[in-house]
């Protein structure tokens, strides 16, 4: 009988792809889902800011998905993140001056800042070297 991740692996997923991904890249999409969805989910009635996080996500998430159909597992799955965090991170960067209310949700909010922003390097990076021919990771 095979196990639940053979089966999973099996599927004709992104999500598929990812569990048969090193165990440091599951560990930071997992990072990026927990701090990007789940916090978002938490904090969606409290900060304005944490419905923005979400649209981005999941916006960034479904064109993954759709990409990957595409594409399969290449670094070009970066460039959903540059479209819709790049201008996310502007706009957490522009309120700034409001994630000083006292609770987690601000800590949240440097979290998901500096969480994105080091995906977008990773992504920026990942997308320039699919133009430039460097399809596969290693």
């Amino acid at each position: 009988m095979d196990s639940v991740f053979e089966a999973i692996a099996r599927s004709d997923t992104l999500a598929a792809a990812i569990l048969l991904q090193p165990i440091w890249i599951q560990a930071w999409i997992g990072w990026l889902v927990l701090v990007n969805f789940f916090g978002g989910l938490i904090f969606l009635r409290s900060r304005v800011e944490a419905k923005w996080v979400l649209v981005a996500f999941l916006a960034a998430a479904f064109m993954m998905e759709v990409m990957y159909h595409q594409y399969g597992f290449q670094r070009i799955l970066g460039l959903p993140h540059v479209i819709f965090w790049t201008p996310l991170v502007i706009y957490l960067w522009q309120r700034q001056a409001v994630w000083d209310r006292p609770g987690f949700s601000s800590k949240w909010l440097a979290i998901v800042f500096v969480t994105n922003v080091t995906s977008l390097i990773i992504d920026y990076i990942d997308v320039a070297r699919y133009l430039s021919g460097e399809r596969q990771w290693p």
